[in-house]
């Protein structure tokens, strides 16, 4: 079967196999011309004609029509020397096999019908009232040729198998790198904006407690620092719990649900209020509550980060706004400030194309940039919401009372 399966032109040690073959069939055609039919054994001239007929079979793969016709010049002589016909037959099969079953059908079906045409002027030169020869000589041809197309579609078949499983197979380590990647950005997207935004926080909130510190140091003012270190140690608990939930993710990734809760529009209050800690005027508008979690923690992620922004470049103080409400199939959230904006000259960082990436990871889109009038800057996004698929009425029971009697 593994001979049958490979393509015959790929096949291992092909001459070396071919010639031991061109010399098994030689040796079988010499002892049926010696053991069978004494009256038409071959002379020296017939001897070196089936030799002849022989030898080309040891490229056999390389040109099979060539090979064939080389095969077939010197078996005719033999045959119109009226030597033992059935010597070169299974040489002549072997060559016809060869170019069914690596060729063309129309090809194929033309040198059969040129050796059946052959094969019947033969018969009737040498053989008139031969007619069970002639049938045979027929059948043989017919039965090798349609043997050889046979194996040649079956091995087409087992090709495209091969071919389909292996391009299952790259498709399944394609999937699989892709999914990795997908995974490998979202975890840099959250510890970006984790640590980005923990971190300006900190960074403001120990501005303060330096400034209180520093300011007047006669009339310290103790209550201040105490509130500026206990904000301080409240973000750093928040920051490490967010840090351990997203760690969890690459240490634990048999977990049904590695990702643990994911964060949603009831922690914009909390963000909200952290920004504020650190010296923004925040107002929030949430008119939004049932939006799938997907788009609640993209939500989240870009106010996060857009709050994160204008702490750390809308200057001192900065007024920031955040609407976020939901529609017919979509919510919409956007967040204004009246700062400065970030330095045109700074060095670039990743949160506009994080937001962007969270926005695009849900199917929506978003737009930041200068508010008109060149004063604040904008974070809008519209993301859609599907509707959930609706829960099937239950099916209407009708009761027959039963009547008396």
């Amino acid at each position: 079967m593994a001979a049958i399966n490979r393509d015959p032109s790929a096949a291992p040690h092909a001459d070396r196999n071919d010639t031991v073959l061109a010399a098994v069939l030689f040796t079988a055609a010499a002892c049926i011309a010696l053991l069978t039919d004494e009256g038409r054994r071959p002379d020296a001239v017939g001897w070196a004609l089936l030799l002849a007929g022989h030898v080309p079979l040891a490229r056999r793969r390389h040109r099979p029509l060539l090979v064939f016709c080389l095969v077939a010049v010197p078996v005719a002589g033999f045959h119109a020397l009226d030597h033992n016909h059935s010597a070169p037959v299974p040489a002549t099969m072997v060559a016809l096999y060869t170019i069914a079953s690596t060729g063309t059908v129309r090809r194929t079906l033309a040198v059969g019908a040129a050796v059946i045409g052959l094969g019947l002027t033969m018969n009737a030169l040498t053989n008139p009232e031969g007619m069970g020869e002639l049938l045979r000589i027929t059948g043989w041809v017919v039965a090798v040729l349609f043997c050889g197309i046979d194996v040649r579609y079956y091995r087409q078949y087992v090709a495209s198998i091969v071919e389909r499983a292996e391009r299952a197979e790259r498709t399944r380590e394609e999937e699989a790198r892709r999914r990795v990647a997908e995974e490998r950005l979202r975890v840099a997207r959250d510890l970006h904006d984790l640590l980005a935004h923990s971190i300006t926080l900190i960074g403001v909130q120990t501005s303060v407690a330096a400034h209180v510190l520093t300011a007047d140091p006669e009339r310290l003012d103790r209550a201040a620092v105490a509130k500026a270190l206990d904000d301080i140690a409240e973000t750093c608990r928040s920051a490490r719990g967010e840090l351990r939930t997203t760690l969890e993710v690459l240490r634990e990734q048999d977990t049904p649900d590695a990702r643990g809760p994911l964060p949603g529009l009831h922690g914009l209050p909390d963000l909200a209020e952290a920004a504020r800690l650190a010296g923004a005027r925040v107002d929030l508008s949430v008119r939004a509550d049932d939006v799938p979690p997907a788009v609640g923690a993209a939500a989240y992620r870009i106010v996060q980060e857009a709050l994160t922004n204008a702490v750390r470049h809308a200057g001192p103080e900065p007024s920031v706004r955040v609407e976020v409400h939901a529609e017919r199939g979509a919510l919409r959230l956007a967040v204004t400030d009246d700062g400065t904006g970030p330095d045109p000259d700074g060095i670039p960082g990743f949160g506009l194309v994080g937001m962007r990436e969270r926005a695009r990871s849900v199917g929506g889109t978003l737009d930041a940039g200068p508010r008109g009038g060149g004063v604040g800057f904008e974070v809008t996004a519209v993301m859609p919401t599907p509707a959930p698929p609706p829960v099937p009425a239950a099916p209407l029971t009708t009761v027959t009372p039963e009547r008396d009697g």
